[in-house]
């Protein structure tokens, strides 16, 4: 599903030079959930920048499915990050669409037909509890909302994998549970999960493979880890 292969990333040039991963290898399989946690600053965000091709690794190769996304030409971008459905902790919504029009954006962007959107939009927000507020704006909704309508639009596409980055850093404990508990219903019917977050409690509830990056560099890899501070 995705492998990094020594792979490492300096922003900057000559003597103002940043390392934000260095000699990165790991792989993540199909149906796996697995979360990846550390402190602020310690890689996290740079290694979702780099599966989904916003970024290009210093040195190193990252495959992500069939893709090898180094390779990959500025036009051919959309089609991968199509099979990567991301959520963020500022939701990204777009303020003047509703709920129905935010999660139909992603199908309209994809070039779905319109008899897709019709059929698959209130199935996705139905999915995420939300299908009685689906002609509310984002202003009309609570954080949790909001997290929801930004889950079932990363689904519409049905990928291959879902990247939460910090998904519930905004959210009170009631819907930060409802949206990890989600997310974990996502992995059970068979969708990859990837959750970048240095929440504690959560990693530990999941109970799933932790990968701990420190200072741009793996430090543990394990299965139905825990997430260790230090």
């Amino acid at each position: 599903m995705v492998i990094f292969q020594n792979v490492s990333k300096i922003y900057g040039s000559n003597g103002r030079q940043m390392t934000a991963l260095e000699d990165v290898t790991f792989s993540i399989g199909q149906k796996e959930f697995v979360s990846v946690v550390g402190k602020s600053g310690a890689g996290k965000s740079t290694i979702i920048k780099l599966i989904i091709g916003e970024e290009t690794p210093s040195k190193g190769r990252v495959i992500f499915g069939s893709y090898d996304v180094n390779k990959l030409k500025h036009h051919e971008l959309p089609q991968l990050r199509r099979r990567a459905g991301v959520i963020f902790q500022d939701f990204r919504l777009l303020p003047n669409k509703t709920a129905y029009e935010n999660v139909a954006f992603a199908l309209e962007v994809a070039g779905r037909p319109q008899s897709d959107i019709i059929n698959f939009v209130p199935q996705a927000l139905e999915m995420v509890g939300l299908k009685d507020k689906m002609l509310n704006f984002p202003k009309e909704l609570s954080g949790g909302e909001k997290q929801r309508v930004a889950i079932a639009r990363a689904m519409i596409n049905h990928p291959d994998m879902v990247i939460a980055d910090e998904p519930t850093g905004n959210l009170d404990p009631v819907n930060m549970w409802e949206i990890i508990k989600l997310l974990m219903k996502i992995n059970e019917l068979g969708t990859t999960v990837m959750l970048a977050t240095h929440n504690k409690d959560i990693v530990n509830h999941i109970n799933q493979r932790v990968i701990s990056v420190e200072n741009g560099k793996i430090i543990r890899d394990e299965a139905n880890g825990k997430y260790i501070l230090v």
